[in-house]
């Protein structure tokens, strides 16, 4: 089998993952060295324009080097339905700067809204229906690959890889995060986007109940099991019914990889173990048995909500800002994220004694160590459906180009210098009015800027020490949350889909949906039994196969 372009750079990242002890201080997990990305200041922006380093060979791509004609591309926006009044996600003074700026090369940029929570499947009925957007947007590679496989869209690489061609983007992006979006043949299904950071979760508890319980900040599942057990039986305040914890992904059938339930693997000191169970680690991983049946009993001693598979954001969120959960996993820095409102803010205002604080990852309970669960170095995926023709394709390349300059994803994440940011004396843009920029442009930047994903930086301690900057007074816990994210041993998401996947992830997804639920609520007796039934449903559906796709390819990634 032919290897996936960048190869080489993967082995390198899955070595230095496994092998760091604190990786929360470096850019682990694929994080683009600041080499790659796009230099800072006036030499960015439109600097690769055709004539400076030759001319395009076929299709030009590079912001500047062509002047459409009139051109009009439809790019998928994702709707959080958190526009603020006086503007829509598609009436915007971003949607405007967007046309202003693609209108210098002759190209019209119109959105077409999605619903976030509904993105796949409004995704599926677009592309089956031959209506969906010229830049359609996925995180899931995997459906991405198959519209590829299905003759659905378009091979990118004759856009972007020719001599002159979408220098922006190569110099933004860099190979490493450029070849996430190409199969083992080469060709390059979609444009993947540079993650800020890898980090992806934290483990949150009250702090404050920690305190008023005496107790110590745990670091070993016992302990934490202890902890949320104290908090729901002693009720520190007295007023609230406590919900003791939340578990990252469980109420939805997603594979649940994260810092809690890397510590009950069985694989993650061995790279490419890991690696092979990445997404189906419920099957091929028998530490995760234990980790089901560790939430099994804090269902069943009553320490997390008993309609748990019911709960909704909406839901989730009331329960901490009324000051009702104790402890819980979820997206790094949740706790106090600007976007999100920062939940600690609102439970402050209704407590203001509470305090919520991350923790870093438990310790395994097979080998002591710490594994954090990161992100690999991409984001989202973009690609081209083939109702497009090939110069609207040539223009969307260009568009997304043009956001990968400081004229472009910059201003499109952090907004103008002196209205939005001043930058400090290390060149960091330190914003001016969190609440200001929160219903000005922060409702909207990360999901119009495509070509990045939590923003537009060169290197993970830039956008540290930006992001604690938008929560004033709470600065403090962004930083902390960010480290304890990637405490101890980095374990990034691979980004590799095996040749079956697609055409098997939606009955495996349909059984993982099922059995969860069946192996977390059922009495403790029954749990192995309800656990063999999964994993016998699981191969039905023909993840063996998965899994044999999955070991032959790291196999060869690795070399043995």
């Amino acid at each position: 089998m032919k290897k996936k372009k960048g190869s080489l750079t993967f082995i390198a990242l899955a070595l230095t993952a496994s092998m760091l002890a604190g990786c929360g201080s470096s850019p682990t997990g694929g994080q683009a060295s600041s080499g790659e990305a796009s230099s800072s200041g006036d030499e960015s922006g439109t600097r690769a324009a055709a004539g400076e380093e030759g001319t395009a060979e076929g299709y030009q791509t590079t912001y500047g080097s062509k002047m459409f004609d009139d051109v009009t591309i439809s790019v998928e926006l994702f709707d959080r339905s958190n526009a603020p009044e006086g503007s829509t996600i598609l009436n915007n003074k971003w949607v405007e700067y967007v046309n202003e700026q693609m209108g210098k090369v002759g190209i019209h940029v119109e959105f077409v809204s999605v619903p976030r929570s509904d993105e796949v499947t409004k995704m599926q009925t677009l592309m089956s229906s031959g209506t969906a957007p010229d830049i359609t947007i996925t995180y899931t590679y995997s459906y991405a690959e198959d519209y590829f496989n299905q003759g659905g869209i378009w091979d990118l690489s004759e856009f972007i890889d020719g001599e002159g061609q979408a220098q922006n983007m190569k110099a933004y992006l860099g190979d490493s995060v450029i070849d996430i979006g190409r199969n083992t043949e080469g060709n390059l299904y979609g444009i993947v986007a540079k993650r800020a950071t890898t980090a992806n979760s934290n483990i949150f508890l009250r702090k404050d109940w920690l305190d008023d319980l005496g107790l110590e900040i745990p670091t070993t599942a016992d302990e934490f099991y202890d902890v949320v057990t104290q908090m729901v039986r002693n009720n520190p305040d007295g007023k609230n019914g406590v919900v003791g914890m939340s578990f990252w992904g469980v109420n939805n059938g997603d594979n649940p990889r994260n810092c809690m339930s890397l510590a009950f693997s069985q694989l993650a000191g061995d790279p490419k173990e890991i690696d092979i169970a990445h997404g189906f680690d419920y099957y091929y991983d028998p530490g995760m048995r234990e980790y089901f049946r560790y939430i099994n009993k804090f269902y069943n001693e009553g320490l997390m909500d008993k309609e748990y598979y019911t709960m909704t954001t909406d839901t989730f969120n009331s329960d901490i800002v009324t000051g009702s959960m104790g402890g819980f996993e979820s997206n790094v820095n949740y706790s106090v994220d600007v976007l999100r409102g920062s939940l600690l803010k609102t439970l402050q205002e209704n407590d203001p004694d509470a305090d919520i604080i991350s923790i870093p990852a438990l310790k395994n309970v097979n080998d002591g160590v710490q594994y954090s669960a990161t992100y690999s170095e991409g984001g989202l995926i973009a690609f081209c459906p083939k109702t497009a023709d090939a110069e609207i394709v040539e223009a969307c390349m260009t568009y997304l180009d043009w956001q990968c300059t400081q004229e472009g994803g910059f201003v499109l994440y952090h907004g103008f210098e002196g209205e939005h940011y001043d930058f400090d004396d290390a060149g960091i843009p330190v914003v001016k009015d969190a609440a200001y920029n929160s219903a000005d442009k922060d409702w909207i930047r990360t999901d119009i800027f495509l070509v990045g994903n939590q923003g537009y930086f060169e290197t993970v301690d830039d956008f540290n020490a930006c992001t604690s900057k938008e929560a004033p007074g709470y600065e403090d816990h962004v930083i902390e949350n960010y480290e304890n994210s990637m405490a101890g041993t980095c374990i990034p998401a691979t980004f590799y889909t095996s040749p079956s996947t697609p055409d098997l992830q939606t009955d495996l997804a349909l059984v993982r949906s099922e059995y969860m639920v069946q192996c977390i609520t059922c009495p403790e007796s029954e749990f192995d039994a309800n656990y063999d039934a999964f994993m016998k449903a699981s191969e039905d559906a023909g993840i063996k196969t998965i899994i044999e796709e999955r070991t032959a390819y790291f196999t060869e990634v690795y070399g043995y």
